[in-house]
């Protein structure tokens, strides 16, 4: 039986409740213009929180995009931090209206976890791949290939979110982690990944196809 789950993402809880209580406070003692932008910011807040179910039906060749947004670039180069050696790097940019939880973008195992503190510059700008806090998730395909998925945070997202642990079994389109308020996640993948998408598509996490593993 499929497990139900609230639409809503548990880190979002204690945003949406402390509005929603001062939001009732403000209604109660009468003064009406900022319980009237306390519910417009609690609306927002849950609103930025969803979690939506995705479905994830394609083959084990097709990547799935990890994030909701928009393809910054597809580039070809060398990676040694986190990949070490030549691949293909992906970047989404999310902003404040997208869907913020982030998504396995193949099947595999969690091998390796690595959190770097940092800056926090806008993320859909270059330096912030190298400056801004982040966390890359390490997995190794069922067929042995590499795959790096990064959590960028960006000018106004402050907290990275990772649910997932070395040794986890990771499902396409299952659900890793979130980054609170606009950020970016960047995918680095095998040299003989084919790529099916450009600068300036938009992307859903789970349910696009950023392209073919050889």
């Amino acid at each position: 039986m499929k497990e139900e789950r609230f639409p809503l993402a548990k880190e979002g809880f204690p945003f949406v409740l402390a509005g929603g209580f001062c939001t009732l406070v403000f209604a109660v003692l009468g003064w009406w213009p900022p319980a009237i932008l306390g519910l417009v910011a609690t609306l927002f807040t849950a609103y930025f929180f969803r979690d939506p179910e995705r479905t994830a039906t394609y083959g084990e060749e097709f990547v799935l995009s990890p994030a909701d947004g928009v393809v910054l670039s597809v580039k070809r180069g060398t990676e040694s931090r986190y990949y070490g050696g030549e691949c293909v790097r992906i970047s989404v940019f999310m902003s404040v209206f997208n869907v913020h939880v982030n998504r396995f973008p193949v099947r595999g195992t969690v091998r390796h976890l690595a959190y770097r503190p940092g800056g926090f510059v806008p993320a859909d700008r270059e330096e912030a791949m190298s400056g801004n806090e982040q966390c890359a998730v390490v997995l190794e395909t069922d067929s042995g290939q590499k795959v790096v998925v990064v959590q960028v945070a960006g000018l106004i997202a402050r907290r990275i979110v990772c649910w997932t642990q070395v040794g986890d079994r990771a499902e396409k389109g299952g659900r890793f982690g979130l980054i609170r308020f606009g950020s970016r996640v960047d995918v680095y993948l095998p040299v003989s990944f084919e790529p099916k998408v450009g600068p300036k598509e938009r992307v859903r996490a789970g349910e696009s196809i950023l392209g073919v593993l050889s």
